[in-house]
């Protein structure tokens, strides 16, 4: 698109994280603009997984966190061998989740990132009924090899979008936030700035 950047029309299928089940098929544009905007993303989906099966898959992962007698706290995960203990699964499903609105942030059309470790994770107790973790996840940059180490901060109650504060160590700008448009296992992440921890 003139003066615009590139459009790109994908067409692609989605699988489910823990089962590696189909989860449905998806047509989305893609608008990397000239600046150094985050992409512009439009997506429509089909699930061939049940809304409701997704409610309850939310709420086992939400109970089992929020019945921890003592905050959650971990490193390295997965470990050099690639394990990850049972414990701390949801943990990781839920870095998985929030990190992707870190590297759908960061990505352009020639650099693309994937989350390569959370190096530590440490359980927040509130008041209320949702769950807060800090993370620090390592995030592995594509084409270049680089690692890129990220603080995150993620918030999360079924049925309420996840919400996702995070700085990243090798760069020199403020605090990012970001939060989800919808219900359940973060979908749709959005774009917000300007939040302190």
């Amino acid at each position: 698109i003139p003066d615009s950047g590139h459009k790109y029309y994908l067409q692609f299928t989605t699988e489910d994280y823990k089962s590696g089940e189909n989860a449905g098929s998806c047509l989305a544009t893609v608008l990397y603009p000239n600046t150094k905007s985050p992409p512009v993303v439009n997506i429509k989906c089909m699930h061939t997984k049940d809304q409701k099966q997704i409610q309850e898959d939310d709420n086992r992962l939400y109970q089992k966190i929020r019945h921890q007698t003592k905050p959650i706290i971990g490193n390295n995960i997965p470990d050099s061998y690639g394990n990850i203990e049972p414990a701390l699964e949801p943990v990781w499903a839920l870095a998985v989740a929030g990190s992707s609105y870190i590297m759908w942030e960061k990505s352009t059309e020639n650099l693309g990132y994937f989350m390569a470790q959370v190096k530590s994770v440490k359980q927040w107790i509130r008041k209320d009924d949702f769950i807060e973790f800090d993370y620090t996840v390592l995030l592995h940059e594509i084409p270049t090899q680089e690692i890129l180490s990220c603080h995150m901060r993620l918030t999360w109650l079924p049925g309420h979008p996840l919400k996702v504060k995070y700085f990243c160590a090798s760069e020199n700008q403020g605090l990012e936030d970001g939060s989800g448009m919808e219900s359940g296992s973060a979908a749709g992440i959005l774009h917000e700035k300007g939040a302190n921890f």
